[in-house]
């Protein structure tokens, strides 16, 4: 991933030093193992701990000859070594043993930072949706005014997605979090069964049941789908935002910072560019989908055909997710919300929003549905079409309308309070909390 899009933390975890110390510590936690089988004399692991030292230069440099990494890593580790430690180095083992555990360990960690992240986007957005849980909003469909709902409410949809994520990621983690030290096709031919074990638990890894030369690729597809699918969530969040923030409409809009320029040309711009940033991004994580189901189906017990992909999407879509996740966090902790503009926006056309209830109102004062539909719907297309600008005034004044509400009755179908009323029990529901003070813009 390239700099601009990559943090510190998640970045590190992906640097050729960071795998090959990993990989150097599978390859001392196995040769401990067999110290506690009587393989090896006690100390022959601490002696390598403390004399072997790897550098990218290095391993670089011996790959250029053998083609080869996991050889040159093993040569590079050796060359520090004394003669009777270095051969117990690798013994028993294969590459994947050594690759897919150290791997293991990465993701696993890249896991827990996105995990953190996460936990911050939840936090935002269960603060927005508490903080305006009772803000009146217009709903939309296909883009177009509907029925009042709460901004509280839209958030909270938010928010349970994203807990929702939170459930899948953490099945993911297990799933990816297993070592594999069962040799060359997976029998344990050559390397017992303890000594798999003991490099797992030292690892904080489970043993993975079965495998053959790899872990399975389908567990390192489903933390994959599971980031495309956090990735099109957070979309799904900044597509909401830009659309809140179009001129139009100015319910929303991302923060923007003292110093901060629209456009070159143009000095009243405004533009959401963080949240159109993460639509493009989550574009390009919702593409690894397919390369990492493709890299589950291998020839027989093995071959590489996935490894050349891993080196390129692993990385990407962990560093990507971990950015995307903290500009969201951002995002949504600095949102500017303007209960004004939306309830502006709620009373435009006189009250057309309320043709749901005005439609029921007549229905269960005997009119017939059919009739009752056209007299609403008349009223509200000659508002929507320019011909009057009072919803409510141009549909009470119909002769069929007449008559049948006194004036209280009438007001009341208006009112949007019976459209959010239930705000509270869905809250409940979701478990939020809802002690937040109620907003005051």
């Amino acid at each position: 991933m390239i700099e601009r899009y990559s943090r510190e933390a998640m970045k590190r975890l992906w640097t050729d030093q960071e795998r090959f110390d990993r990989w150097m510590t599978v390859e001392i936690e196995a040769v401990r193992a067999y110290e506690a089988l009587g393989v090896f004399p006690i100390g022959t692991a601490e002696r390598i701990r403390a004399a072997a030292r790897v550098t990218p230069e290095r391993v670089g440099e011996l790959e250029q000859i053998y083609r080869h990494d996991l050889i040159a890593f093993l040569t590079a580790m050796s060359e520090k070594l004394a003669p009777e430690d270095a051969r117990t180095v690798h013994f028993g083992l294969t590459s994947t043993d050594v690759v897919d555990t150290a791997q293991a360990t990465i993701l696993r960690d890249a896991v827990d930072l996105l995990l953190e992240d996460l936990e911050r986007v939840r936090e935002a957005l269960a603060s927005l949706a508490t903080r305006y849980r009772d803000t009146p909003i217009m709903g939309r469909s296909h883009g177009i005014h509907a029925e009042p709902t709460t901004f509280g409410l839209k958030m909270a949809l938010y928010w349970a997605e994203f807990t929702r994520h939170r459930e899948r990621l953490v099945r993911a983690r297990s799933a990816i979090a297993v070592a594999k030290i069962s040799g060359p096709v997976g029998t344990y031919a050559n390397v017992p069964p303890d000594v798999e074990a003991h490099v797992a638990k030292a690892l904080g890894l489970s043993v993975d049941p079965i495998s053959n030369q790899v872990i399975q690729r389908d567990r390192h597809a489903e933390l994959v789908t599971t980031l495309a699918l956090i990735a099109t969530s957070i979309d799904k969040w900044a597509t909401e935002v830009r659309h809140l923030q179009r001129t139009e409409v100015g319910e929303a809009a991302e923060p923007f910072f003292a110093g901060q320029r629209g456009s070159s040309a143009m000095p009243h711009k405004r533009n959401p560019v963080s949240c159109e940033q993460l639509s493009g991004q989550a574009r390009i994580l919702r593409g690894y989908v397919i390369p990492a189901l493709e890299d589950v189906v291998l020839w027989h017990e093995r071959d590489i055909s996935h490894s050349s992909v891993e080196r390129i999407m692993l990385p990407d879509v962990t560093i990507l997710a971990d950015y995307m996740l903290d500009q969201m966090a951002r995002i949504a902790a600095g949102l500017e919300v303007y209960p004004a503009r939306m309830r502006a926006n709620l009373e435009r056309g006189g009250g057309v929003a309320f043709s749901g209830k005005v439609l029921l109102a007549l229905v269960e004062r005997g009119m017939d549905r059919d009739q009752a539909y056209a007299v609403v719907q008349r009223a509200a297309h000659e508002v929507l079409d320019g011909q009057t600008d009072n919803f409510r005034d141009r549909v009470g004044q119909d002769p069929a309308v007449l008559g049948r509400f006194d004036t209280q009755e009438w007001a009341s179908l208006f009112d949007v309070h019976p459209f959010v009323r239930h705000a509270s029990t869905i809250f409940a529901r979701l478990g939020l909390d809802e002690s937040a003070p109620p907003a005051l813009d």
